[in-house]
């Protein structure tokens, strides 16, 4: 391939420089000395690709080893952008032998890391490079500075019962395989909440009160999840008397882990911020950003200003006019939400906002089965699938449409489109699995929650300005209230972090300024206080797409595309957007400087 391209074409597919020939001397060179001089530069331009094709190699070899053993440590969570398929048979472990070894074993990825020198690679190794240290960094934030196996009785559930749920949230016949991935999973529930009783030296009231009312009414949410299995889930009658032992031993185990706490509750630490210091370490290592507590903050005030401003315009505007009619059943839902993800995907592409790739899926919804419904409160309930499930259906799962359904469930049930953009297409579903159609495989990876909700609440706006809802104007009071929440998300997170507000505070601010009820305000403040800077990610990555998006097209003039600059953001979905503003305009302005060390300890 390299004999076809000429030396300047070389060069530039390959983003390396070789030694400058000096145009005037070459000419006047004489022509011993000149096929001398070219063949040396031809020389240094080869060496210089296969260095630098080496050293993509590299990181690449270290990305895919490190997410190997990732899949095999990453905690469980409520989240569904981080969710990670694992292999069959898997079950977590979280004794100290275990953590130990998890430590051990992040230090030796540090020390793999810092090894390679990418300094005079091409921006995109560099990047992918940042990933890679971003991940580690990220496990260093999970062990060692929020440490929540220590914290969190619940994250013991988490890593039990909640992965059984995000097995079962998989929209597809249970294969026998999956079926006994389901059992172990749930017979590890005992032993790991046994795990959890040794760990947790340093527990925390506010998450140990949420367990609490998580685990209160556990014996009837397993009994009908039990039941949904029997009656939906198709598994065999051997698989099915083994599930029974497990969820059986399960129930005991949770109830008993409930009663071992209880007594403890009262004289627990209140404390659960990360602090100033704590929250900047998160921002610059791991979401390698480089804003500081207070730029969040004022970022978030002054979209809240606009959101509440715009609301009261859209509702001047609309005065007179009716509440779009709540969908009669789950099935004109569903019905209408396939029939508009398709819609907007085309629109977006006939009007050269955003294209619609062949190779992407769809997102639908799907009647919650009897088995799930139960189990919601552990997580989202849908599947966003996953970059080895590239074939499947993005799915999320969806009760009887009612207006008493919490804060997002009342705009489902009169229109499907703004949760359907903002968690389907063309927000996460979509673009995340256009991430992991990615060519580079670093970059189909998890880092941190900026680029993909950044991406989900963009669209949201995205569609509203380019003219999705002039036909039904009161679903836009509908999309500035969601722009009202992601901003005071802003102002919550901070202050949670930096131990301004208890979760209690943080609760009841969403509940009376979004306003929006209690239990929805509840569950996002008892999330954001257990893993700060992500609540950020809404409101900082539409404000990051805006900035690159604002600073592309001063820089490239005439020649600027907005469907190409959105086309890359959406396949580099993945990618930190001070990273995406460095590869794609020469921006490092942003970029945070490589610590040192990881290490918090």
């Amino acid at each position: 391939m390299l004999g076809h391209l000429s030396l300047a074409g070389m060069v530039k597919k390959m983003n390396c420089f070789p030694l400058a020939l000096g145009c005037v001397s070459v000419l006047c060179m004489p022509t011993s000395k000149l096929l001398c001089r070219v063949a040396a530069a031809s020389f240094a331009v080869v060496s210089c690709v296969f260095a630098h094709a080496s050293t993509q190699a590299d990181v690449e070899r270290l990305s895919t080893k490190f997410w190997e053993w990732r899949a095999t440590e990453q905690p469980f969570t409520n989240d569904d952008i981080p969710r990670l398929d694992r292999a069959p048979g898997f079950v977590a472990h979280w004794s100290a032998a275990d953590v130990a070894g998890y430590r051990k074993q992040i230090a030796a990825f540090e020390k793999e890391w810092r090894a390679l020198d990418v300094s005079k690679q091409p921006v995109s190794t560099q990047v992918d490079y940042r990933l890679v240290g971003s991940a580690i960094a990220r496990v260093y934030w999970e062990l060692d500075v929020i440490p929540v196996w220590q914290r969190s009785p619940f994250f013991y559930v988490d890593q039990g019962l909640t992965a059984t749920y995000t097995l079962l949230l998989q929209h597809k016949k249970f294969t026998p395989q999956m079926q006994h991935d389901v059992v172990v999973r749930l017979a590890s529930l005992p032993r790991l909440l046994d795990e959890g009783k040794a760990n947790l030296t340093d527990m925390r009231q506010p998450y140990a009160v949420i367990a609490m009312e998580n685990l209160s009414k556990i014996e009837d949410r397993m009994g009908r999840f039990k039941d949904g299995i029997h009656a939906e889930a198709g598994f065999d009658a051997k698989e099915l008397a083994e599930f029974d032992k497990a969820e059986d031993a399960a129930v005991k185990a949770m109830v008993a882990y409930r009663e071992w706490l209880r007594p403890q509750v009262a004289g627990m630490k209140q404390q659960t911020a990360v602090g100033r210091d704590g929250y900047i370490w998160f921002l610059k290592n791991v979401a390698l950003m480089s804003y500081t507590p207070e730029q969040i903050v004022q970022v978030g005030k002054l979209e809240f200003d606009r959101a509440v401003t715009f609301e009261a315009l859209a509702q001047a505007a609309n005065t007179g006019l009716p509440d779009l009619p709540v969908f009669p059943d789950v099935a004109s839902q569903i019905a209408d939400e396939e029939k508009q993800e398709v819609a907007m995907r085309k629109t977006m592409q006939a009007h050269s906002v955003l294209s619609d790739p062949a190779e992407v899926r769809h997102y639908h919804y799907v009647a919650v089965p009897a088995y799930i419904a139960p189990l919601g409160f552990l997580g989202v309930e849908d599947d966003l699938t996953g970059p080895d499930r590239l074939n499947e259906e993005g799915s999320s799962y969806k009760g009887k449409p009612r207006t008493d359904g919490g804060f997002f469930g009342n705009i489902t049930a009169r229109d499907t489109r703004p949760l359907t953009i903002h968690e389907g297409a063309p927000g996460h579903y979509e673009q995340m699995a256009w991430a992991w159609h990615n060519p580079d495989p670093v970059r189909r990876r998890y880092y941190d929650s900026e680029t993909q909700e950044g991406i989900g609440f963009y669209a949201e706006e995205m569609m509203l300005v380019t003219g999705e809802f002039d036909k039904t104007p009161k679903v836009k009071e509908a999309i500035y209230s969601m722009m009202r929440l992601r901003a005071l998300r802003v102002l919550v997170d901070v202050r949670l972090a930096t131990g301004e507000y208890t979760l209690q505070q943080a609760a009841d601010y969403l509940k009376t300024t979004v306003p929006m009820d209690e239990g929805t305000a509840r569950s996002e403040a008892a999330m954001f206080s257990s893993t700060p800077g992500q609540a950020i990610t809404y409101q900082i990555g539409k404000s990051d797409i805006m900035k690159g998006l604002a600073e592309a097209k001063l820089k490239q003039g005439a020649a600027f595309s907005l469907q190409k600059y959105q086309d890359y953001v959406w396949s580099n979905g993945s990618v930190p957007f001070s990273l995406q503003r460095w590869e794609l305009l020469g921006d490092v302005s942003d970029v945070p400087p490589i610590p040192a060390s990881f290490s918090a300890r």
